[in-house]
């Protein structure tokens, strides 16, 4: 709802479907005071849109009521999924990924990948604690003492370093995995125990874009081996690993989980995307037959609604400030922006991004966008 009041601002006028806020705690009527109109469903707030604001792509079906050329602004997922796109294209609007953002300085603001994983890695400890039947933190009590419950995080992104610095605060003893060699300072600076096979593939395994490259099955195998005999130790394992446009790499086997005690638990923050765990079911808990949990929440971020909701809203603002003429107060796209180029997918009917165009879709050649990984909104 604070947002609503800034593209007011920029000289809009905001349309939001009723109900639209339930889940975040924020009400039609606040909305409706910060000077939005409340409308009675998506199709009505749709209607003779300019810019449509999504969490997830929408389908092509709800989009014909905006206007000829209309911004549609959302999560978009689009890997693996070029026939959504095309439809999407066919209704005339421009569809911008906010998750293709590049990572540079004037777009942090923007990076819905960083405000939405951060929560993630976040609630993954939470949702960990809950299913856990012990306490994290040691305590020395008169009855005995509690040890520290053992937390190995694979993957050091930004979930994996706020899952880091939760499970540390929460009194956990911590260890984490990353194939980024810019991890391990990351990790230990947590006050976590880097874990890793730091050969020299490992020292050049990251991008220029500062993600993680598919790495060797020689190098997979030794790292493998490496986890294997950690995990068997651990209580609770947190995966993270997204690698952009695969399906995620998978990190924890059958014999891993085996290999753990009864009462364990494993969240698959990947779980969306195939998954880093064998086992692991997307939307189900799992409990395997040594009595091993495998967490498979969908859309984890979403299970902070409102603090998710509020940290989308201020990336979307962000980015639709720099659609806007702050003098006219009308669309003004600049087309040949590297954050327009990189994020936009349709436009004029047809599937413009190169990654994702078709031959036939095409119009013309685009400079490539930096990758980018998915998130969960």
């Amino acid at each position: 709802a604070d947002t609503v009041k800034r593209y007011i601002g920029l000289g809009a006028a905001v349309f939001v479907a009723s109900g639209a806020g339930a889940a975040s705690g924020i009400g039609d009527g606040e909305y409706e005071g910060a000077g939005a109109t409340v409308v009675a469903d998506n199709a009505a707030a749709v209607a003779g849109a300019d810019i449509v604001l999504a969490v997830r792509r929408p389908e092509a079906a709800s989009l014909t009521g905006a206007n000829k050329g209309a911004l549609v602004i959302a999560i978009a997922d689009p890997h693996g999924h070029e026939a959504a796109l095309t439809e999407i294209a066919g209704t005339g609007v421009s569809l911008f990924a906010m998750e293709l953002m590049p990572r540079i300085t004037r777009a942090q603001v923007m990076d819905v990948l960083s405000s939405q994983a951060n929560l993630a890695g976040y609630r993954a400890v939470i949702d960990a604690s809950a299913e856990f039947g012990r306490a994290f933190p040691m305590m020395m009590t008169a009855a005995g003492t509690v040890p520290a419950a053992r937390v190995f995080i694979m993957g050091a992104g930004v979930a994996g370093l706020q899952a880091i610095a939760t499970a540390r605060r929460l009194g956990a003893v911590v260890s984490a995995t990353d194939v980024r060699p810019a991890a391990k300072e990351q990790v230990e600076s947590l006050g976590a125990k880097f874990i890793a096979v730091e050969d020299e593939e490992f020292k050049q395994a990251e991008t220029s874009g500062g993600y993680a490259k598919a790495m060797s099955a020689e190098y997979q195998a030794k790292q493998a081996a490496l986890t294997a005999s950690h995990i068997a130790k651990q209580d609770i394992v947190i995966t993270t690993a997204l690698i952009p446009g695969r399906p995620a790499p998978k990190l924890v086997s059958a014999d891993m989980v085996a290999s753990m005690k009864p009462g364990s638990v494993i969240i698959d923050l990947a779980v969306e995307r195939g998954g880093n765990v064998a086992g692991a079911v997307p939307g189900e808990v799992v409990t395997t037959a040594n009595g091993v949990k495998i967490v498979g929440h969908l859309n984890v971020a979403g299970r902070l609604a409102a603090t998710a909701s509020q940290l989308y809203a201020k990336n979307l603002y962000a980015f639709v400030e720099t659609l806007v003429d702050k003098g006219s107060k009308a669309l003004a796209v600049k087309w040949d922006d590297e954050l327009v180029k990189a994020t936009l997918l349709t436009k004029d009917g047809a599937v413009v991004h190169p990654g994702f165009a078709t031959q036939e879709s095409a119009p013309a050649p685009a400079p490539a966008a930096p990758e980018a990984g998915a998130s969960a909104a």
